[in-house]
């Protein structure tokens, strides 16, 4: 393809089939692709539909047959344990294929579904790629989350395997895996056939038998057997990945085989600059979105080493963590969520443990998951002295919808933007009635249709929803649901949200969800959960709630019973540590409650008094009892 990004987007405009045939080439198939684009198929179209291949292969047995089995494939990093581990192409291949007649023997096939309930540790990268190489569709489910949240999964997916592990290790803490595993299952309406458990030396669990099988006990007994590739068709599921919605019910978001290979190695040499051999690390969980495709499949299938780590940026055990593992790995690109670097610069802000490790090889470092801040941004370019690259992208579109492109050579920066779109997508900003506005002009950011290869083609059995939350608004156009502008250059600035989803460390959380939870305690009569602005989190949930008229309990209790209700439901990820008991909820005329206004207020950024307001005097209460819990509030 040609060089620089321009003239690569300028390419794509004006042949976006040629374009994504070039990108497919370099993909092993069975089948290779004929049709290119069929927008006959699917909710609105689907690619390389006639194709066949597997993504297991395409990570790890074409490498081997190429005559890279003995270099290194991935690396292992526990800063949990001090443990470490390397395994070549071969070496994982073996494992793989142990585990994947493991899943044979336990009677998962083609099609079926199987969840993952796994700490980062390499047996849960194998398990994925097992599950890839017979056509299993695997769905990862991020450890901290409460058995409720594992149920509704479960069901959804309707998995017949849970594969996890006897635990998982969080500083200071060790978190039992296999009760919650064993409470979801029993909650669930779907029961799964079989447990494969994972016993670690810091925490053993008891098997249930029948149902429960010792997974390396298991896997043992396969090591050396050989299990071929099953193909399977571009459009197959590879994977789900369950992301929050707005009501609380989790949306299944789909990924397709073929598509998602082709977008993903175009990603890893064109936006990071990497090559087969380099080290890309990036420090995520293979629970979310960023670990499936850039810790898991996106470098193995460009034949870069990945890096897996088990552990914190700060506290495992101090800020300089990070450091010590880009140093020496001698990773090239690092990949992480602003969080991480807020956390680092609170505890080390003028980069004393950083001076401690030489990073001669360390070329760029990329930020996603959350709006990156400027001023942790400058701060990183400071430090470093190599290219801080915010890009943006969504669990829905599994790659960059705009970034700054390392590999075809670095456009300026502009401090708050990730910078251009992508090929493949063409970004519009609209008001709410649907029309472009200008330049600088807040509005709906959408992406025309159809989307590019790797985007989800729809949720899990659920195309009419996958219409109505993504495509029925703006006909047309897929909704980010995320509000920004685009300026006189053409560089996007993505703001907020425009639903009620926040960002927490990179973790996208309902506050429907909560709300939800909150309603369930006994003396709350109504509720409402804001996102409200963190220094290092990028955003936590702060909740307000009404209580019942005959509530003559102490307040301060039954904020703390709710805030643990949260913990018990939704898990430590969603970060609720505040509560706080207000007479009234600002409302409209027609009973809508105005929580844009209330984290305006919260954030201690200018608000205007809402036209539609019941009670102006709702807010001056609203405002006194955030300034009491120390939020930084502002008058009109």
């Amino acid at each position: 393809m040609q060089n620089g990004y321009h003239q690569v987007y300028a390419a794509w405009k004006q042949d976006p089939e040629g374009f994504w045939r070039e990108a497919a080439a370099d993909i092993d198939w069975f089948k290779p692709p004929e049709r290119i684009f069929s927008p006959d198929e699917g909710v609105y179209g689907r690619w390389f539909s006639e194709a066949e291949t597997n993504t297991c292969y395409n990570c790890l047995d074409r490498h081997a047959t190429a005559g890279r089995g003995g270099e290194t494939a991935i690396l292992f990093d526990s800063a949990m344990t001090g443990e470490k581990r390397r395994f070549t192409y071969d070496e994982a291949l073996g494992e793989v294929k142990a585990i994947a007649a493991t899943l044979l023997e336990i009677g998962i096939g083609k099609g079926d579904r199987v969840i993952l309930y796994m700490p980062m540790v390499p047996e849960a990268v194998f398990a994925m790629l097992a599950c890839a190489r017979i056509g299993a569709v695997h769905s990862v489910v991020f450890g901290g989350f409460a058995a409720s949240e594992l149920a509704a999964r479960i069901d959804d997916s309707g998995a017949k395997l849970v594969i996890t592990a006897s635990c998982g290790l969080e500083p200071g803490r060790t978190v039992a895996y296999k009760p919650l595993v064993d409470q979801a299952i029993e909650l669930a309406r779907m029961k799964p056939e079989r447990c494969l458990v994972l016993q670690r030396p810091q925490l053993q669990a008891e098997l249930a038998g029948g149902r429960d099988q010792d997974f390396e006990a298991a896997v043992a007994r396969h090591r050396g057997a050989e299990v071929a590739c099953v193909p399977v068709k571009s459009t197959d599921p590879l994977y789900i990945l369950y992301t929050s919605g707005t009501t609380g019910q989790p949306k299944g978001v789909v990924r397709d085989n073929g598509g998602h290979m082709v977008a993903l190695n175009w990603s890893m040499r064109n936006i990071y600059g990497l090559r087969p051999g380099e080290v890309f690390w990036t420090a995520s969980d293979i629970g979310w979105v960023v670990g499936h495709s850039y810790i898991v499949y996106a470098p193995l299938i460009a034949g870069v080493t990945t890096l897996i780590y088990e552990g914190k940026p700060v506290g495992t055990p101090d800020a300089g963590v990070f450091w010590r593992i880009v140093s020496e790995y001698r990773v090239r690109v690092l990949f992480t969520a602003p969080t991480a670097f807020r956390a680092i610069r609170r505890e080390d802000g003028e980069g004393e443990l950083l001076r401690q490790y030489p990073m001669p090889d360390f070329r760029a470092l990329f930020l996603a998951g959350e709006r990156a801040d400027p001023e942790t941004l400058k701060w990183a370019e400071r430090m470093f002295g190599v290219p801080v690259i915010d890009h943006w992208w969504q669990t829905e579109t599994g790659w960059s919808i705009a970034a700054n492109p390392l590999g075809l050579g670095a456009l300026p920066v502009k401090h708050g933007s990730p910078t251009l779109p992508m090929p493949g997508y063409d970004i519009a900003v609209l008001d709410d009635a649907g029309h472009p506005v200008e330049a600088g002009t807040l509005g709906n950011i959408v992406i025309k249709l159809p989307l590019p290869p790797g985007c989800l083609p729809t949720l899990w059995k659920a195309d009419d929803r996958f219409r109505s939350a993504y495509l029925d608004e703006f006909p047309g156009y897929y909704k980010t649901a995320d509000a920004g502008c685009v300026d006189e250059d053409g560089y996007l600035f993505v703001m907020s949200r425009t639903d009620d989803i926040i960002n927490c460390a990179g973790h996208r959380l309902s506050t429907g969800a909560m709300e939800e939870v909150c309603a369930r305690h006994p003396d709350v009569a109504e509720c409402a959960v804001i996102g409200v602005t963190d220094a290092v989190k990028g955003q936590v949930p702060c909740g307000f709630l009404v209580l019942k008229r005959d509530v003559s309990r102490e307040t301060p209790a039954i904020e703390s019973e709710v805030v643990a209700m949260i913990r018990q439901s939704i898990g430590p990820v969603a970060a609720f540590k505040t509560a706080i008991t207000v007479n009234r909820l600002p409302k409209t005329r027609s009973g809508k409650i105005l929580r844009g206004t209330m984290q305006k207020i919260a954030d201690g950024i200018p608000w205007k008094m809402p036209a539609t307001i019941d009670d102006p005097a709702i807010l001056e209460e609203i405002a006194e009892a955030l300034r009491k819990r120390g939020f930084g509030s502002l008058p009109m």
